[in-house]
């Protein structure tokens, strides 16, 4: 193995396809044939985790050698001229993604990725129509993990980017892997639901996983029951960060989509209120705000810094993983869940009946915040893929609507202490990080939020 370390201010030159390419050192090939505007085909590849190599689907040549070696994993060198494209390698890759449908059920159509699964968009590149190979997939039901996440290990093609996400970049660790060879698989630890392990339900394996071997729940036929009863008073939460969700879930150019167009959207689909759930963060802060100053007012000292979260997840990690430290934990509502319990009793108030006849919906950026601890029949939270497929069976397109305001609420926001430290942290390994420093005594803050998203789009 080479410990060379590859300096990015050297150039390498090299041919791809015969097309001169020049690239820092240590760049590698996958990256370099972008660079030429080349596309190499990659199923395990993920620009946000580490090069492994499994699917081997992205092999190239290299110098005219039989060889193949994966694009995904190797560095370029000075001189060397690489193809990636020829019959051999046109009809390895082929076989590859042939031998993986092999073991992969067939019912793309009714997959909840149709359309935005990148193991179906190579079987269409490579033009596989009639499968060479007979199909040993098991026809196991899907794995309902709570409110948040299904798994249906069926479609799992292996690739490893889960396992990752949720060892290396969550450092989690309620999926691993096990067995070897053919029995290999993606696994949880001794076979274990999600539920029953560490899991916080982030939702990070969700978002990285090519098929739809893991997915959001979608709950999208509970809401539209509620919206079609005519008993029930249906209400809307919608957060300023969900509109570049939406924008993301529909592929539609950054700036289309406002607030505005989403409340219309709404109103469309039969909700009788929507609420701006800035004002749920804003009144959430003022009452943790109140709790720390009670801590450090406390003639026994309260428990500092206080810790919140973006989902009820951050509860789960802190107990799982700091046991010792959950003093320091809040109420596990988070700032959603309480907004949308003002906002369902005022409703209710308002209208002179009972807050059980009402349903309240939050709209919210990611999957984590899906999750919660406490189990409503009523009360549901959409990502922006399930509020996308809401609109689009509606034949909403959201682009050409016009724009609503948010519905009044009535709430009376104290005014903000600017004095209280606040220290933010994204994803849970640096989760970790800040967690050691309260355990020692070495973090300053008198607020500590954790965002279960690495990337910060929670919030």
């Amino acid at each position: 193995m080479s410990h060379h370390q590859p300096d990015p201010n050297k150039s390498v030159n090299l041919t791809i396809n015969g097309i001169p390419v020049t690239v820092p050192e240590g760049t590698r090939i996958l990256e370099a044939a972008k660079k030429a505007n080349i596309h190499i085909p990659t199923l395990c590849e993920h620009p946000e985790l580490c090069k492994r190599a499994l699917c081997r689907i992205c092999v190239v040549e290299c110098d005219g050698r039989g060889k193949l070696i994966a694009a995904c994993a190797n560095d370029v060198w000075e001189g060397v001229s690489i193809v990636t494209n020829n019959s051999r390698i046109l009809n390895i890759r082929k076989t590859i993604i042939e031998l993986i449908l092999a073991n992969h059920p067939r019912d793309c159509t009714f997959c909840i990725r149709n359309t935005k699964c990148e193991l179906q968009s190579l079987a269409k590149l490579y033009n596989i129509v009639n499968p060479l190979f007979q199909n040993d997939c098991a026809d196991n039901p899907p794995s309902i993990e709570s409110e948040t996440i299904v798994r249906n290990m069926e479609k799992c093609v292996k690739c490893g980017r889960c396992v990752e996400a949720c060892q290396e970049v969550q450092t989690i660790r309620a999926i691993n892997t096990s067995h070897r060879s053919k029995e290999y698989e993606i696994s949880t630890p001794y076979g274990q639901t999600l539920k029953d392990s560490s899991c916080v339900f982030c939702g990070q394996c969700a978002s990285v996983c090519p098929v739809g071997a893991i997915y959001e729940h979608d709950q999208c036929a509970e809401v539209r029951a509620c919206l079609n009863d005519s008993g029930r008073k249906t209400i809307a939460q919608v957060p300023p960060s969900f509109a570049s969700a939406l924008e993301n879930a529909l592929s539609l150019a950054a700036g289309t989509v406002t607030a505005g167009k989403i409340n219309t959207a709404i109103k469309l689909l039969g909700f009788h209120k929507v609420y701006d759930m800035k004002i749920a963060a804003a009144s959430a802060s003022a009452e943790i705000i109140g709790e720390i100053k009670a801590r450090q007012n406390a003639a026994a000292g309260g428990k500092l810094p206080v810790i919140t979260g973006c989902a009820e997840g951050v509860g789960n990690f802190v107990k799982n993983f700091y046991p010792d430290l959950a003093a320091h934990l809040i109420a596990e509502k988070t700032a959603r869940r309480i907004f949308a319990s003002v906002t369902k009793n005022g409703y209710a108030k308002e209208m002179g009946i009972e807050s059980s006849a009402v349903t309240s919906v939050s709209l919210v950026p990611c999957l984590a915040q899906k999750y919660s601890t406490e189990k409503n029949k009523t009360d549901f939270a959409l990502t922006a893929a399930e509020f996308a497929r809401m609109i689009n069976l509606a034949g909403i397109i959201i682009e050409t609507l016009h724009e609503e305001q948010f519905d009044a609420v009535n709430i009376k926001l104290p005014k903000q202490d600017i004095s209280v430290k606040k220290e933010t942290v994204c994803g849970f390994a640096q989760g970790r990080k800040v967690m050691e420093a309260i355990r020692e005594g070495k973090c300053n803050a008198d607020w500590v939020e954790i965002l279960s998203c690495p990337d910060g789009k929670c919030n």
